[in-house]
């Protein structure tokens, strides 16, 4: 197997900084954050600028949209945690989570929207996962801390997209996997020698990517079944090897069938779920940050297009080779 995807073209203006991270929405737009403390949202048929929001804050490291694509949840480095409305390109809330007074919790790092709504997660240096309020009367009000029992700073933290499960990495390599309704540790997984900076759900919710420093992409089974009682599969069921340097960022196309990775080795790599193989390298100037495959949207599903970001600070669209337009 074989796929060329051809660089179609870029956003029509550029961060000031390194983007950090990007979504593709399901209302066919693309989100991106930057260094350079601000947050946009862009056309990926043209590159066009559609908004763009400043919220005084310095660098916004983390990104969650809604399932719906109306609403980014935005983080600074700092732990200034943005609601930030895409339709109307205004910011609905703010929540300075430095100043909870939670004790050992610390600012928030990676944050998480909930997708059945009322609520987010939140990554930081206790360990553990936040979660709070995403109601706009009583944004970020802690409502609930799930414990992984490690004291190892959180680097990733996301929602399962059926919103069951909440995945949560660390800077020792470990991926605990909670379940939400108990607010319980379902699962550990040691996949990794080093820090995991990203995970990523496929659209079903069974399976997880992880992007890691020690240079490689697992792949996890994480389906659960009556008979295990709501506990995970086994775990790592692949890995993907081939980068030389840190995996930054890692994603699954909406017909589970290529993952996608960008590293610091600056290229983007394709692999073949199937033969476990990678099927195509791009290389790229710059490290490469973000990865983000188009959703299903319509009859486009399947690996059609993806946009990537990193220290250029510009956004990236790429399309399948034959397929014209994005």
């Amino acid at each position: 197997m074989s796929l060329q995807f051809v660089h179609s073209h870029d956003s029509a203006q550029s961060h000031e900084d390194a983007i950090w991270d990007l979504k593709w929405t399901h209302r066919d737009q693309v989100v991106s954050i930057s260094a350079d403390g601000t947050a946009g949202l862009w056309n990926p048929k043209d590159g066009a600028s559609i908004h763009t929001v400043n919220p005084d804050v310095l660098s916004l490291i983390s990104l969650s949209v809604s399932p719906d694509g109306s609403l980014a949840l935005l983080n600074s480095i700092k732990g200034t945690v943005i609601l930030w409305d895409l339709g109307s390109g205004e910011i609905v809330s703010k929540k300075e989570t430095y100043r909870h007074g939670n004790g050992a919790a610390g600012p928030a790092w990676s944050v998480s929207l909930n997708p059945k709504g009322g609520s987010f997660a939140a990554s930081n240096s206790s360990g553990n996962v936040s979660i709070s309020s995403a109601d706009p009367s009583s944004f970020g009000e802690p409502l609930q801390t799930l414990s992984s029992g490690r004291t190892k700073f959180g680097m990733h933290v996301s929602y399962s997209p059926d919103g069951k499960r909440i995945a949560l990495s660390n800077e020792a390599g470990a991926i605990y996997i909670f379940d939400v309704e108990t607010g319980s540790l379902a699962q550990t997984y040691s996949s990794h020698a080093k820090a995991v900076r990203s995970v990523a759900w496929s659209p079903d919710s069974q399976l997880l990517l992880s992007a890691s420093d020690d240079k490689r992409i697992v792949l996890h089974d994480v389906r659960t079944s009556a008979a295990s009682g709501r506990r995970p599969a086994s775990g790592a069921v692949a890995s993907f090897n081939g980068h030389t340097s840190w995996v930054l960022s890692t994603a699954i196309s909406s017909d589970m069938r290529v993952v996608a990775s960008g590293s610091a080795d600056r290229t983007i790599k394709l692999w073949d779920i199937g033969s476990r193989a990678c099927v195509s390298t791009m290389q790229e100037t710059n490290e490469v940050w973000s990865v983000s495959w188009v959703p299903a949207i319509g009859a486009t599903v399947g690996a059609k297009a993806f946009a990537t970001a990193g220290a250029e600070g510009s956004v990236r669209f790429w399309r399948a080779a034959g397929t014209g337009n994005m």
